[in-house]
């Protein structure tokens, strides 16, 4: 049985490293202190909303991160899923599909018309898990990047 909660402070180093473990699968250097700053911010702003799953001993499994936008042309509001990620060995288990439908719960419960992702082209594990949930892959748009640095 995976439990899915919203994160609280006291997540903070688990939790920084699950962020860690994501960003290294996004081929990063690993750094838990970037990695613990960088949600402290988060935490600290409310700028996202994070959501954890936990096993029955109350380790922290996995979470995903949502960041509240607006779309101009639907006139409301849309969250971007940016991050989800679950430890390798909770794969297969049900943890990312309870993560993914908590998310969606939790845009619902907040009048959120869409909720929107990225996912690398290689990443095809993911791919039929979002599509097993009723994602469906964008084919009006082309994303584009900028790096600003």
């Amino acid at each position: 049985m995976v439990n899915v909660r919203s994160a609280v402070l006291n997540d903070l180093k688990p939790l920084s490293g699950l962020l860690d473990g994501y960003r290294q699968f996004y081929k990063q250097p690993s750094d838990i202190e970037a990695a613990r700053d960088f949600l402290e911010q988060r935490m600290g702003l409310g700028d996202s909303f994070i959501l954890v799953s936990e096993n029955s001993e109350s380790v922290l499994t996995g979470f995903v991160q949502l960041y509240p936008g607006v779309s101009t042309v639907g006139l409301n509001a849309r969250w971007t899923l940016n991050d989800l990620f679950v430890l390798p060995e909770c794969r297969d288990k049900g943890t990312g599909r309870a993560l993914m439908e908590a998310a969606t719960q939790l845009a619902h419960d907040h009048g959120v018309a869409r909720l929107i992702l990225m996912t690398q082209v290689e990443n095809e594990r993911a791919q039929h898990l979002y599509e097993s949930l009723g994602w469906q892959r964008n084919t009006a748009f082309y994303g584009y990047l900028l790096d600003i640095k």
